[in-house]
């Protein structure tokens, strides 16, 4: 049975992703074909702390967007309305509770409904706000391909496929120096990135969150293959790639309302394999390029049917639920049980298993 629903937001929270706006372009096509009104949070939810942040959506107004990168809402790594920036004191930047604020604001906008596009961080806010009585489906965005529940998220092909490209240019320049070329590419919690593109680039050495490494084998893995004639070697590694018994490489501190910045392995581990190996290292950071660009054609269908899914089960009442990817369906599963633990690389995962046949180093 349809929901009676007339007006319903969408917003996009956390970093971006390649496929926000063609999730957009489908939310809002299929909510007008409803007859629905449909609305834009500018920036996650802080259009609805200052209510100045809304803007209503025509079917003109996401015409051509589909292949576009970024988000024509913006979108919002920081500024989580239960831990929102106040003021400083001693220092110390203090966050506060707002959250009523926006429940006030959503209802006093009449807004019936919420489509809140996001990764595990966005969704877990997105869970709160329906605890608080909004009604919330979500939509699954990140590039990490960390979240549970669903088989893949959108931006996470487009993100492997512009760090296979990258590897896979350093290959003549590794071999024509004689250098060992190190990649930094984003993986906090999950290296599905790093595994994907490493593999797929056919890189030496792939270091993964899930696996912890040890360094001299990383080195005794480069210089055996110096041993076999190759005087090169190329080394992949996750932002959240830790040694055994480390810890992770942040940068500066925790910043209210956002995870902590991660970076700083890629030239941790360049630097011990020069000194070890006598090898001319250098490092890439591919960080940010990683979220941008123009999506594949596979993100691009997977964020419209993601998009359309979404208003779907707003009309159905399948509130406090997500868009998840079931192949050859899409299906609405529980934000919580969506957000209750991350999606990383198992251990025993085909890719896995492979990578080491290839002959792949994983450091362990």
């Amino acid at each position: 049975m349809e929901q009676k629903i007339k007006r319903i937001a969408v917003n996009t929270g956390g970093g971006d992703a390649p496929g926000l706006n063609a999730v957009i372009r489908a939310v809002v096509l299929c909510g007008l074909e409803k007859g629905w009104e449909v609305y834009g949070i500018i920036h996650g939810y802080q259009g609805l702390v200052d209510l100045d942040g809304l803007r209503r959506f025509t079917a003109a107004d996401v015409e051509g967007i589909t292949n576009l990168g970024g988000s024509i809402l913006g979108a919002a790594s920081k500024g989580n309305p239960f831990e929102y920036p106040s003021d400083t004191k001693n220092g110390c930047l203090k966050t506060k509770d707002i959250s009523d604020k926006v429940v006030e604001n959503f209802h006093k906008m009449k807004l019936d409904a919420l489509v809140a596009i996001g990764g595990d961080g966005s969704l877990s806010i997105a869970q709160k706000f329906y605890e608080k009585g909004i009604p919330v489906v979500g939509v699954p965005k990140t590039i990490d391909n960390d979240l549970s529940e669903t088989v893949i998220t959108f931006g996470f092909d487009t993100a492997v496929s512009t760090a296979t490209e990258a590897i896979e240019k350093l290959h003549s320049t590794a071999k024509a120096h004689d250098r060992v070329m190190v990649v930094e590419l984003m993986g906090r919690y999950a290296g599905w990135i790093a595994l994907n593109s490493g593999v797929a680039a056919a890189a030496d050495v792939i270091l993964i969150p899930e696996i912890p490494f040890d360094i001299k084998k990383v080195c005794d893995a480069i210089m055996t293959r110096e041993a076999q004639g190759h005087q090169w070697s190329i080394v992949v590694v996750a932002e959240g790639a830790r040694v055994v018994g480390g810890t992770i490489y942040t940068i500066g501190e925790r910043e209210a309302g956002r995870e902590v910045r991660l970076g700083g392995i890629g030239n941790a581990v360049a630097e011990v394999i020069a000194k070890c190996t006598g090898k001319e290292t250098r490092t890439l950071v591919l960080g940010h390029l990683q979220r941008g660009g123009n999506p594949t054609t596979f993100d691009k269908l997977l964020a419209l049917r993601f998009g359309a899914a979404a208003v779907r089960f707003l009309a159905e009442g399948k509130f406090g639920y997500m868009v998840a990817l079931d192949p050859p369906t899409v299906k609405a599963v529980p934000i919580k049980a969506a957000i209750s633990k991350l999606k990383t690389v198992p251990l025993d995962l085909d890719t896995v298993i492979t990578a080491r046949s290839l002959g792949i180093c994983f450091g362990d």
